[in-house]
């Protein structure tokens, strides 16, 4: 596979690229990496991106652990390899356990969660799923995280869908990573 919109070399960037590229350095991320390669090609478009996914990241009210959790259910709901292998070691070092996070690799429901982790992973599930969550899903994240909270993992689920879809559409490459890619399964088939 090769990749279709890789590094645009820095002497062939456009000053807006040039300017849209050194935010992402010299933000939290430190390095223009993952979906922010392709989603150079529109300067503007990848600005407005990296705020959101700067906030939903790194500030969200759910907290960080239970961001990369919801961030895992969706890299696995697209197959997407470059979220898999950046977020499961970070969803580790944030404390998700290693037989959860293989679990969902292999779109198995995963043992042992606490009522915080079952209402994201639920919640995650459903909404890239079937498109909608249930009454009783969406309550027990409202109560777990309020609404702010819910409305933060909606936008957790949106935005990581947006850039799985960037990046499956542009052939990514994965980095290395000391995860285990994603198991491959066809296209059609949903989490």
């Amino acid at each position: 596979m090769t990749d279709r919109l890789g590094p645009i070399p820095p002497e062939q960037m456009t000053p807006q690229q040039r300017a849209a590229a050194q935010s992402v350095i010299d933000g939290p991320r430190g390095a223009l990496y993952g979906p922010f390669v392709p989603l150079l090609r529109s300067p503007e478009l990848m600005e407005c991106t990296q705020r959101m996914g700067e906030y939903l990241r790194y500030r969200s009210a759910i907290g960080t652990r239970l961001s990369e959790l919801a961030i895992l259910v969706t890299a696995r709901a697209w197959n997407q390899q470059v979220e898999w292998a950046i977020h499961a070691p970070i969803a580790a070092q944030a404390g998700i356990a290693q037989d959860v996070i293989d679990a969902i690799a292999t779109r198995r429901e995963p043992a042992g969660l606490s009522v915080e982790e079952q209402a994201v992973f639920d919640f995650c599930t459903e909404l890239q799923r079937d498109k909608e969550v249930s009454d009783a899903t969406y309550a027990a994240a409202a109560h777990c995280f309020g609404q702010h909270g819910v409305v933060d993992l909606m936008g957790l689920c949106g935005y990581y869908t947006m850039l799985a879809m960037v990046m499956n559409a542009a052939q990514t490459a994965a980095p290395p990573s000391s995860a285990a890619a994603l198991p491959v399964h066809p296209a059609h088939e949903q989490a």
